[in-house]
C-alpha cells in the first residue's frame, strides 16, 4: 500500500483529497504547515505533496530541506501558477508542479507513477564509486568494507559527486544543491568541506578530482 504525506494548511483540501486516495487503498497523512514539519522523517513515506503558501515554513523552504538528505519524490499543488514559480519549484527539486484546481484523478495518476518509478531503478538507494560506497538511506559510507563516518554537509556532497560520476560539478551548483539558493557566503566553503571529505576518506580521497576553474569530479580510480 502507497504511504504519502500531505502538507496543506486548506482542511476543505486535505479532506478532498484524503478521501478520493483512501477509496484509491492508498495511505495518506496529512500536516497543515508550521515550523515542525521540517521535523518530520520523510524517509518513512513514498511521496509528499506540498502546498507552498503554508504558515511559519513556506513549501519552497519545505522543499530545499528535503532535498538535502532525501530523494523521496515531492509534488508541489498550489495556487501559485506564475511561470518563474514553476521553474523556481523544479530549480530546488520536485518531481511535478501542479496547479490548483486540479483534477484528482490525474494528481492520483501523477502520485502513482513517480511512485512506481522511484521504487525502481531511478532511485537506487546504494551508490558505488571506486573504493566508495554509500547508503543513502541508511546514511552510511563505506571504503573498501570499512564504515567511515562522514558529517552531514560532507555526506551530502559525496551523494551529488557519486550520482554524477565522471562529471565536473562547479562549486555554484554544490553550494544550490547542499546549502541552500539563499546561501550567500562564500564559494569557498566547498573546498573546505571537500578538503575535510578527502581527508575522511583516506586514500579513497583521491577519487575526487579538483578540475581547476571548473569544480569538482568523482572517478573510479
Amino acid at each position: 500500500m502507497k504511504k504519502i504525506l500531505l502538507i496543506e494548511d486548506d482542511l476543505q483540501i486535505c479532506e478532498v483529497i484524503e478521501k478520493f486516495f483512501i477509496n484509491k487503498g492508498t495511505e495518506i497523512y496529512s500536516v497543515h504547515g508550521g515550523i515542525e514539519v521540517l521535523d518530520i522523517e520523510f524517509e518513512n513515506y513514498e511521496l509528499v505533496l506540498l502546498d507552498i503558501m503554508l504558515p511559519e515554513a513556506d513549501g519552497f523552504t519545505i522543499c530545499r530541506e528535503i532535498r538535502r538528505t532525501s530523494d523521496i519524490p515531492v509534488i508541489f499543488i498550489t495556487a501559485r501558477g506564475r511561470e518563474e514559480d514553476i521553474l523556481y519549484g523544479y530549480n530546488i527539486g520536485c518531481d511535478d508542479y501542479i496547479v490548483k484546481p486540479f483534477l484528482l484523478s490525474a494528481l492520483y495518476a501523477k502520485c502513482d507513477a513517480l511512485i512506481r518509478r522511484s521504487n525502481g531503478t531511478v532511485r537506487n538507494s546504494i551508490l558505488e564509486c571506486g573504493h566508495i560506497r554509500l547508503d543513502i538511506h541508511r546514511l552510511n559510507c563505506f571504503v573498501d568494507g570499512t564504515e567511515i563516518f562522514l558529517p552531514r554537509k560532507e555526506f551530502e556532497i559525496l551523494k551529488y559527486l557519486m550520482r554524477h560520476i565522471n562529471w565536473t560539478v562547479s562549486r555554484d551548483t554544490l553550494l544550490n544543491r547542499i546549502w541552500g539558493i539563499d546561501y550567500f557566503g562564500s564559494d569557498r566553503v566547498v573546498d573546505n568541506h571537500i578538503k575535510k571529505l578527502r581527508k575522511a576518506l583516506g586514500d579513497a580521497g583521491s577519487q575526487i578530482k579538483t578540475i581547476v576553474g571548473r569544480g569538482y569530479s568523482i572517478t573510479d580510480k
